[in-house]
């Protein structure tokens, strides 16, 4: 069987053996460079710095302002030593006093209780007094089965109610009360419990409310719905 033979591709010159001369590399064409591009981004990076630059700064910035130390209850008069100053990185949406402002706070009185470690803010304080123009402040010294073992703070509405003596006949009439506003709430003595609780009173009340607490036989009720 014979073989095919296949035909060898035309010579396309050169002597034998000589090696195929390469063709140079193309030049790669440089872009070119558009100088406004330049330009722009620039001043994208100038900026982009710039307003990081300005967010630190902002958030750096601290002010001295005015915290709680000690507990004060709402109506009572705030001390110097009931606050403290403090330095922060202030939120807009607080409004805490200032620390410079520490003067026009002190010798005012909590509208609110006030509670230690919170910041203090200007419609917690006020200048009103609990005593008002006509009204009468009268001290009742009462023992802890006459007042509620809670509830009792400066502003809280109060009724001083009558109460029988141990010789005294029960009667179904309803007791005499006298409306009040407590003023101020002074602390249980050690050894018997006794605490004295001013509280304001219509002048016309006052001489009689005055009389029935000098005989200890009254007590104090706290009001319905007269805050918390």
């Amino acid at each position: 069987m014979s073989r095919t033979k296949t035909a060898a591709p035309p010579y396309q010159g050169g002597a034998p053996g000589t090696p195929t001369p390469v063709a140079p590399p193309r030049a790669l064409k440089q872009r070119r460079r558009r100088p406004a591009l330049i330009a722009l981004s620039l001043a994208l990076t100038a900026v982009g710095g710039l307003s990081g630059a300005l967010l630190f700064t902002a958030t750096g910035e601290r002010t001295d302002v005015l915290a709680v130390t000690h507990a004060v209850a709402a109506g009572e008069v705030i001390e110097d030593g009931d606050l403290t100053e403090v330095s922060i990185s202030l939120d807009p949406a607080l409004k805490p006093v200032k620390a410079a402002d520490r003067g026009g706070v002190v010798g005012k009185r909590a509208a609110v209780s006030l509670t230690p470690g919170a910041l203090l803010a200007r419609d917690q304080y006020t200048s009103t007094s609990l005593l008002k123009q006509g009204d009468t402040l009268v001290g009742v010294a009462t023992k802890p089965s006459q007042r509620p073992t809670s509830g009792l703070f400066p502003g809280r509405k109060v009724l001083i109610v009558s109460t029988p003596g141990e010789n005294d006949e029960t009667s179904d009439a309803p007791p005499q009360t006298i409306a009040a506003t407590v003023v101020a709430v002074g602390d249980p003595a050690d050894a018997t419990g006794v605490a004295t609780i001013d509280v304001a009173v219509p002048a016309t009340d006052g001489p009689a409310l005055a009389a029935r607490a000098a005989t200890g036989r009254v007590a104090i009720v706290v009001k319905s719905g007269s805050g918390s």
